[in-house]
């Protein structure tokens, strides 16, 4: 029997960006997940402030070279890879001159959220999931970190629904409380109708707010993990209403073996359905 494919996608991970509740699961739950017996990939932004000297990113030549359009440009997509060798797993980094270049994660140094991190993300979403494609590998669950991922189960139903890699696939979101103020770019939801996803599937991000972006990844996902000890009282209320499989919060020790139980059911539930 083949081992159960995960695919994590996530906003940010240690080593590459400094420690948050986040980063840190992202960082230690693929480890546990391919400990445990699974077959994982990881995928994250290469942001500029990521060190590729100290870390050893190269570019993956047979993965790069496709343009994906964003906002009526077409941007290059590179891929690059590093290893964390105490880990001994390979992080995949989505790239692009245009919007990963510059010295920073998501603000400038005057605090301000940059202009063009509604494009990032969908650059993001859909570079990991052409990449996934391209590399012939079909994940049983895709477990997104971050609002940055928020996207990913409309790209999932819409842009990618006849693609046979990710037609089995359940989808995690993983819902924190690193946020962020304000909103993005008004034109969000056109950019990624312009993909094509129904306008009416993404009326609720005309006004991208964090809060509205964390509310459509939990209401598009197949399932979701609670990954702050608190979440908002608006991602409360969200979840108050939902009605599919959510993990509670698992704490800061002992979650890799609470999530990967999470995994598992939803895997016997998938092959029940098949059976079916």
């Amino acid at each position: 029997m083949s081992k159960p494919r995960v695919l994590y996608i996530s906003q940010h991970l240690t080593p590459y960006l400094p420690e948050t509740t986040m980063s840190h699961v992202s960082r230690m739950l693929p480890q546990g997940t391919h400990e445990k017996g699974k077959e994982i990939r990881v995928f994250m932004p290469r942001f500029g402030k990521i060190n590729e000297r100290r870390h050893q990113l190269h570019e993956v030549i047979r993965l790069s070279g496709m343009n994906l359009n964003v906002n009526d440009t077409d941007h290059p997509l590179i891929i690059k890879v590093a290893s964390i060798p105490s880990a001994r797993i390979q992080v995949y980094f989505i790239d692009n001159d245009t919007h990963f270049k510059r010295k920073a994660v998501l603000e400038d140094a005057d605090g301000n959220f940059f202009e063009d991190n509604d494009e990032r993300s969908l650059f993001f979403v859909r570079g990991v999931l052409e990449t996934v494609r391209k590399l012939g590998w079909a994940p049983d669950i895709i477990h997104c970190s971050g609002w940055m991922t928020s996207l990913v189960p409309l790209y999932l139903k819409h842009v990618f629904a006849d693609e046979p890699y990710f037609e089995n696939a359940k989808v995690i979101y993983h819902a924190y409380d690193e946020g962020f103020e304000g909103a993005l770019d008004a034109g969000m939801a056109a950019k990624a109708e312009a993909h094509g996803i129904p306008a009416d599937a993404l009326s609720s991000i005309g006004e991208p707010t964090f809060e509205s972006l964390n509310a459509l990844g939990m209401q598009g996902a197949d399932a979701i993990i609670v990954g702050s000890e608190e979440l908002s009282t608006e991602s409360q209320a969200v979840l108050a209403g939902m009605d599919k499989p959510i993990l509670p919060y698992s704490g800061s020790e002992g979650f890799v073996s609470e999530i990967n139980a999470f995994y598992d059911t939803m895997l016997e539930g998938k092959a029940e359905a098949v059976a079916e």
